[in-house]
């Protein structure tokens, strides 16, 4: 969020001028905008430097700028960060993946990352690359609906893992 102008600290010479409602007053002169401000004991605060004329709007400013960060804390608040786990088995049926699939798929629907988890177990450890295709087989599943965006496929431990985000 960078610096918001107010009153005299504006430069243009023309404004398109904006009341407390939201409705549209007009293009003013600067100092005819001022004054609207004043008689309303409120502040001139431009909003849109880059519109042309530039956007002003007639509000109390210690007001504006809590809603501006209101704004930004709700916007730190989705849930890109959270990540829902879900796990498939090495002999897992296509059903089944397709079953797992449609969860997935509501997880990222909500803004979830998902983490795709197929642990191998004895024998399946000489078959990564079988685990490997069941795990791509998966994300093509979820790509026919989404855009998405998958990391590498890593081996921890006994365990193939990626994680999937929407793009």
């Amino acid at each position: 969020m960078g610096e918001v102008l107010k009153n005299q600290e504006i430069k243009a010479k023309k404004v398109r001028v904006i009341d407390e409602q939201g409705e549209n007053l007009g293009i003013f002169l600067l100092e005819e905008a001022l004054k609207l401000a004043q008689e309303k004991n409120l502040d001139l605060i431009l909003v849109a430097p880059q519109a042309n004329p530039p956007v002003c709007k007639i509000a109390d400013y210690g007001k504006y700028l809590y809603q501006l960060k209101k704004k930004e804390r709700q916007k730190k608040k989705h849930k890109g960060g959270e990540v829902k786990v879900i796990r498939l088995g090495f002999q897992i049926s296509d059903h089944d993946l397709e079953f797992r699939a449609n969860q997935a798929k509501e997880f990222l629907k909500e803004g979830f990352r998902v983490k795709i988890e197929l642990p191998l177990r004895g024998r399946e450890n000489k078959f990564k690359d079988l685990a490997k295709e069941k795990i791509k087989k998966f994300i093509q599943l979820l790509a026919q609906e989404f855009n998405l965006k998958a990391e590498e496929i890593k081996s921890q431990g006994r365990n193939l893992i990626t994680i999937i985000t929407k793009s």
